[in-house]
């Protein structure tokens, strides 16, 4: 993406790089914790920290680097000795070495793990790669357990009494290359995690990404994008809760137990599978499975050409409604169905471009534009892609990279209407038309109907439920943004983009006048991606409201970092989006207390 080439200062210390072991340790569930009892769980968590990880670091001659809300960063000497720390934690944790709780709280569980590799130091903070390994490393190590990455069991494996399985080559989140690593099973099997209440009264799925067993892992696209009608279809289902795409593609790379999918997402069912791809044929296998108690209600094995594979869809859904909703009508199901390509290739660059749409570095991005126009060329009747190319064009205007904003912002109305005219029951199409009517053109009535449209269409639709809550904030129904912003967060609570949701629920409570929530969802979509523009406006102008102007400052120059050629009084003509214009115009003036300017 465009940025500023960084200035060299001859004052500035030379950075220095260097090999470390770095330790991960994350609170299982933390966020319920504390919606339950949020006094109580940080109370537990600072015991904890002081009275048990802190000290065991120091034994074994490490050094707490930072806290990190509910997790920890840690750098030792060596792999073995990150280790040891790793399972003396969990041993104590699991004796109930958690004295700062009290009889009535659930006792926490972590996840920790152990990678080494490169660093960079910088005022007391590490970072760099080999931060970010172990980083999303944690996120799949068993709660109450240890993962290692292949560099640190090949050189503790020899030392290390404890038994430790090998579960394969890991697709990291934001990470470029796959990682090969290794599981320290917990002591304790029957830990208590915390769960995610189900999602309402009705039924509700999550649908995981299908492994590739394949071996070709340039094909992780295709296996996880195959889902993508499936969980599409359900969640036109008025009978079902279904949890997005998203939030599922975190499971990539592994099955994990469904009972744990159930408790972290807050599902009753789960659908978990494989899928092997040929020059001929296309190897599905599929199983559902009851979360409660991990059984399997009913499993599925087919293997068809290519072009088949629509018919393996379909099929899936209606075993699924078949088995968890029994009272949908045919007649629903089959209109829920997703309408198909005429051509697969067009339906796999449609799939390629679904795994890069996401990415905040420029390049990445522009490559999904490809896909999407090879999709459009192949099949013109195919809605999916042109859906989606609209969809990139609303992000390219939104993340300042357009050098043609006016025209760009109509091209992507131009392919959103005709999305729609493809398939009228598209919500994907029907949302991007609905936010680019308010967010650019300010016509914020057109877009409330087209909101209603999508979720008629598709009542899980996340995103649908994510951008209508943005839409209510700029015209003051704060109330009601909050909520939709809080129930596209159920559908999807850890999307791929959460940096995307967290800027929203953050906008939701700025229009509110809820400034320090504001600044918690800012904070926490800006970890999640600091490349993210529109979250830098929203949090300087909540920080200045708070009278927190030095940060407010740091927010505002990293934005022009980010996005050089920003001009705010450009920006207020155009695309400020608060339509009261005393509110609108305190924005403005927050944003310029922030160091915006022209």
């Amino acid at each position: 993406m465009p940025s500023c080439p960084p200035q060299r200062d001859e004052r500035s210390p030379p950075i220095t790089r260097r090999l470390a072991a770095v330790a991960f340790a994350d609170v299982v569930g933390y966020s319920i914790l504390m919606s339950q009892d949020d006094a109580a769980t940080h109370r537990q968590w600072t015991f904890v920290v002081s009275e048990l990880i802190r000290p065991l670091a120091e034994q074994h001659g490490g050094t707490i680097v930072k806290l990190l809300g509910d997790g920890v960063l840690a750098e030792f000497p060596s792999a073995f000795d990150g280790v040891e720390w790793g399972a003396a934690v969990q041993r104590r944790m699991s004796k109930g070495g958690q004295g700062g709780a009290s009889p009535a709280a659930s006792p926490l569980v972590l996840r920790v793990a152990v990678h080494l590799g490169d660093v960079i130091e910088a005022a007391g903070d590490i970072l760099g790669d080999g931060v970010n390994i172990a980083a999303r490393l944690q996120e799949h190590a068993p709660p109450g357990g240890l993962i290692v990455s292949e560099a640190v069991y090949d050189l503790v494996r020899s030392s290390v009494r404890a038994p430790m399985r090998d579960i394969g080559l890991l697709e990291l989140r934001n990470i470029g290359k796959a990682v090969r690593a290794y599981v320290f099973e917990p002591e304790d099997a029957q830990l208590t995690v915390p769960f995610r209440p189900e999602q309402g009264k009705l039924p509700s799925v999550a649908v995981l990404p299908l492994l590739n067993t394949g071996g070709d892992s340039a094909d992780d696209y295709f296996s996880d994008g195959v889902v993508e009608d499936i969980t599409l279809s359900l969640a036109g289902l008025r009978e079902l809760t279904v949890i997005s795409r998203g939030s599922t593609l975190g499971y990539r790379g592994h099955q994990p137990d469904p009972r744990e999918v159930g408790r972290a997402l807050g599902v009753r069912y789960v659908m978990t599978g494989t899928v092997r791809r040929s020059e001929r044929a296309v190897r599905v296998s599929v199983e559902l499975c009851d979360a409660s108690t991990g059984a399997s209600l009913w499993a599925e094995r087919e293997e068809v050409a290519a072009g088949a594979l629509f018919d393996v869809q379909d099929r899936i859904v209606a075993r699924i409604v078949a088995g968890i909703a029994p009272n949908v009508r045919a007649a629903e199901l089959r209109a829920a169905m997703r309408k198909r390509p005429e051509n697969f290739t067009a339906y796999e660059h449609t799939l390629r471009a679904l795994h890069v749409i996401h990415s905040l570095d420029l390049n990445t991005f522009r490559k999904a534009r490809e896909f999407l126009e090879q999709a459009m060329a192949l099949d013109p009747n195919f809605a999916m892609p042109v859906a989606w190319a609209a969809r990139w064009h609303s992000l390219y205007v939104g993340q300042g990279w357009s050098e043609d904003p006016a025209e760009d912002s109509a091209k992507a109305i131009e392919l959103a209407v005709h999305a729609i005219e493809l398939d009228r029951e598209n919500a994907l199409a029907l949302t991007t038309y609905a936010h680019l009517k308010s967010y650019l053109y300010h016509d914020y009535d057109s877009a409330l109907t087209y909101f209603e449209r999508a979720l008629l269409a598709c009542p899980n639709h996340s995103m649908t439920w994510l951008l209508s809550g943005g839409t209510l904030a700029y015209i003051g129904r704060t109330e009601q943004a909050i909520a939709h912003t809080e129930r596209a967060l159920e559908l999807s609570p850890f999307d791929q983009s959460l940096f995307y949701y967290y800027m929203f629920a953050g906008a939701a409570h700025y229009g509110h006048g809820n400034y320090e929530q504001a600044v918690k969802w800012g904070r926490l979509s800006a970890s999640e991606n600091p490349l993210y523009t529109a979250n830098h406006r929203v949090l300087a102008a909540s920080l200045v409201a708070l009278s927190r102007l030095d940060e407010a400052r740091s927010v505002a120059a990293s934005l022009m970092k980010l996005e050089p050629n920003f001009r705010l009084s450009l920006w207020a003509r155009t695309r400020q989006p608060f339509r009261n214009p005393d509110v609108g115009a305190r924005y403005v003036e927050r944003l310029q207390q922030a160091g915006l300017s022209d």
